[in-house]
C-alpha cells in the first residue's frame, strides 16, 4: 500500500493534491500507431484481444480510498501517537481534528473509551487488537481494531472502528428479554414458595432458596415445612427438571399435592407413591426429585422417602455427620416403581439438611466430592438453623450469578436443658383393657396434667379427652394399647395407641345410639384431632390443645 509517509508531514490541501496526482495511478499511453503518432483509445481496443489494463492495489489512491470508506478510520504514529490522519467519517461522527497533535488532547472520544491502553499495548507487541462494541459519545456503538503501522523505523497505529449500532441495540434488546422472562420466572417462583416457615414446636427450622444468574438457571427447585398435628412434622424438598416459568409452575402444583397427601398424615413412601402418579399426568416429559420425611419427637427419628434426591445430611450432638443414604428411589413422573421408607436417627443436639443439586453439583468435578466438601462445612456449622443455612451456601461458592438455583432446608431438634426443659415433658402408660383400663387413664391423665400445673379447665378437659379416646380404643381397637401424653411450650398433646388399623371418623349419632359420641366429644372440646396407621400395624388416634399464653 503507498501510504508509507506520514500524512501529519504535509499540510491537508498537499496531502489531497499528492493522492490525486500520484504517478502510480496515471493512465498509460498507448503506442502510436497513426502516422501522426497517436492513436484513440476506442480504436486501439478493437486492434487488441487483451483486456485492458486495470490499476494494481499498490498504485490506488489510498487516501482518496479511505476518506470515503463508511468505517472510522485514524492514523496515529509515534510514542505520543500524534494524528496523522482522520478520515471524512470519522470528522463527520466526531468533528474536522487538527493533524500533528497528540490524541489525547485532539481525539478526546477515545479517551473516554479507554482506548489509549490498547494502543500502547499494540505498539508494543505489534499485534493487532480488537475492541468490541463499546458505545461512544455520538451515541453510537463502535467496534474497534488497532492495527500497528510501521515506516522507516517509526511506528504508528491505525484505528479502524466499524459502526455495530444496530447489531448492539438488538442484542440490548435480546438481554432486556431475557432479564425480563428471569424477573418473571423468579417472581413465579419466589410466590409459589412458602411465604413463612411453620413453626413446629420441637424444631428450630430455617431455609433459603438463590435463583440461577439467568434465566435459562431459574427452575423448580422448592421446600416446605408442614405440622402434621399430634407434635408431629413433615419436611420436603424438591427440584423439577426443568427451567423457566414452566419449571415453576409444575413445582407450585407439586407442592399444592403434598401438602395436600400431608393431611392424610401417610408414610412418607405412600406420599411419593401419590406424588409419582400426578406428576406423569402433569407432565409426561416432566421429571422432579423429591426428599418427604416426617419427624416425630416420640420416636427421636426421621423417616423418610426419597424419589430420585441427594441424600439428607444429619449431624449428631457429637458433630458427627452421617449421610442418609438409603433407599432411594427413581425420580417423580418415571412410573412403575414402589417407594420405600427409611430412618435415620435425630435426637436432641442433632442437625439435618436438606439440599438441591445447585448447591453440591459442579461442573468438571464428580458430585460425591460436593457432597463431601458440604459434610465437612456443616461438620463446623454451628448456630441457628439460619446461621447455618447461609454459611452452607458461602462454602459452597453460590453468588448472584450462579448457574443453577439452589434451595436449603436446615433443621434441629435442640437439646433443652433448664428452665427450658420442664416446659417438654412426657408420659405414657400401658394398657392391657379390661374394665379398668379407663378408671387407670383417667387417674394417670389427672395426676400427670396436674403435676404440670396446667389451669383447671384445661385439666379437665384433658383428662375428658384422654377418656374418651381410651374408651374408643377399648370398645373397636384391640392390645396392645398405650395413652401417651406430651407437653411443649405451646401445647398439650394425648393420644392413644393400640393395634387395630381400623380408623376412626367422626360421625352424628342419633338420639338413640349408644355410642358413637366419643370422637365427637374429643373434636368439640379439642383444638385439633387426627389419626394415622403406625408402621408394624395398629393406628394411633390424638387431639391437641393449645396453652394459654405465658
Amino acid at each position: 500500500m503507498n501510504f508509507t509517509r506520514w500524512s501529519a508531514r504535509l499540510p491537508g490541501t498537499q496531502r489531497r493534491a499528492a493522492a490525486r496526482t500520484d504517478p502510480a495511478v496515471t493512465p498509460a499511453v498507448l503506442p502510436d500507431r497513426r502516422g501522426d503518432g497517436s492513436l484513440p483509445a476506442a480504436r486501439a481496443e478493437q486492434l487488441t484481444d487483451e483486456p485492458p489494463p486495470l490499476p494494481c492495489v499498490d498504485a490506488l489512491p489510498v487516501r482518496d480510498v479511505l476518506d470515503h470508506v463508511p468505517a472510522l478510520v485514524a492514523l496515529l504514529h509515534g510514542p505520543e501517537h500524534r494524528v496523522a490522519y482522520v478520515n471524512d467519517a470519522y470528522a463527520t461522527a466526531f468533528g474536522r481534528r487538527a493533524l500533528g497533535d497528540r490524541a489525547r488532547e485532539a481525539l478526546p472520544e477515545l479517551a473516554e473509551l479507554g482506548l489509549f491502553p490498547l494502543l500502547d499495548q499494540v505498539q508494543r507487541s505489534g499485534r493487532p487488537r480488537t475492541l468490541k462494541s463499546r458505545k461512544a459519545p455520538d451515541g453510537r456503538s463502535y467496534t474497534f481494531t488497532c492495527t500497528p503501522v510501521t515506516d522507516q523505523g517509526t511506528c504508528g497505529v491505525l484505528v479502524f472502528a466499524t459502526d455495530v449500532t444496530d447489531h448492539a441495540e438488538a442484542a440490548e434488546r435480546l438481554r432486556a428479554s431475557e432479564r425480563r422472562q428471569r424477573e418473571t420466572a423468579v417472581t413465579l417462583q419466589r410466590s409459589l414458595l412458602p411465604q413463612e416457615l411453620e413453626s413446629p414446636d420441637d424444631l428450630r427450622v430455617a431455609a433459603t432458596y438463590h435463583p440461577g444468574g439467568t434465566e435459562a438457571a431459574v427452575g423448580g427447585d422448592w421446600y416446605d415445612v408442614i405440622t402434621l398435628g399430634g407434635g408431629r412434622t413433615a419436611l420436603v424438598i424438591g427440584d423439577v427438571m426443568g427451567r423457566g416459568v414452566r419449571a415453576a409452575a409444575v413445582m407450585g402444583q407439586l407442592r399444592t399435592a403434598v401438602r395436600a397427601y400431608a393431611r392424610l398424615d401417610l408414610p412418607p413412601h405412600e406420599v411419593l407413591q401419590l406424588l409419582d402418579g400426578l406428576a406423569a399426568e402433569i407432565d409426561a416429559n416432566q421429571i422432579a426429585t423429591c426428599v418427604y420425611a416426617i419427624h416425630d419427637p416420640n420416636e427421636g427419628r426421621l423417616v423418610y422417602a426419597s424419589a430420585g434426591h441427594l441424600p439428607i445430611l444429619v449431624r449428631d450432638e457429637t458433630g458427627t455427620v452421617r449421610r442418609a443414604d438409603e433407599p432411594t428411589g427413581p425420580p417423580l413422573g418415571t412410573g412403575g416403581w414402589m417407594h420405600a421408607s427409611g430412618s435415620v436417627a435425630l435426637t436432641p443436639g442433632s442437625t439435618a439438611v436438606l439440599y438441591t443439586d445447585g448447591l453440591v453439583e459442579r461442573r468438571n468435578e464428580d458430585l460425591d466430592e460436593g457432597i463431601a466438601a458440604l459434610e465437612r462445612a456443616l461438620a463446623g456449622a454451628t448456630g441457628t438453623p439460619q446461621v447455618i443455612c447461609d454459611r452452607l451456601v458461602r462454602s459452597a461458592g453460590v453468588t448472584a450469578d450462579h448457574y443453577d438455583d439452589v434451595a436449603v432446608l436446615v433443621l434441629q431438634h435442640p437439646a433443652r436443658t433448664g428452665p427450658e426443659a420442664e416446659l417438654f415433658r412426657n408420659a405414657a402408660l400401658e394398657l392391657l383393657g379390661g374394665v379398668e383400663a379407663a378408671p387407670r387413664a383417667r387417674a394417670f391423665a389427672s395426676g400427670v396434667l396436674t403435676s404440670w400445673r396446667f389451669p383447671a379447665d384445661l385439666h379437665d378437659a384433658g383428662v375428658l379427652a384422654a377418656s374418651e379416646l381410651v374408651a374408643n380404643s377399648l370398645q373397636h381397637g384391640t392390645p396392645p394399647m398405650r395413652l401417651r401424653l406430651r407437653r411443649t411450650d405451646r401445647r398439650l398433646i394425648v393420644e392413644v395407641t393400640d393395634g387395630d388399623d381400623h380408623l376412626p371418623r367422626r360421625r352424628q349419632a342419633e338420639p338413640g345410639d349408644e355410642s358413637g359420641r366419643g370422637i365427637a366429644i374429643v373434636a368439640s372440646i379439642a383444638t385439633n384431632w387426627g389419626s394415622r396407621r403406625v408402621p408394624g400395624g395398629g393406628k394411633a388416634v390424638w387431639c391437641e390443645f393449645v396453652l394459654p399464653s405465658r
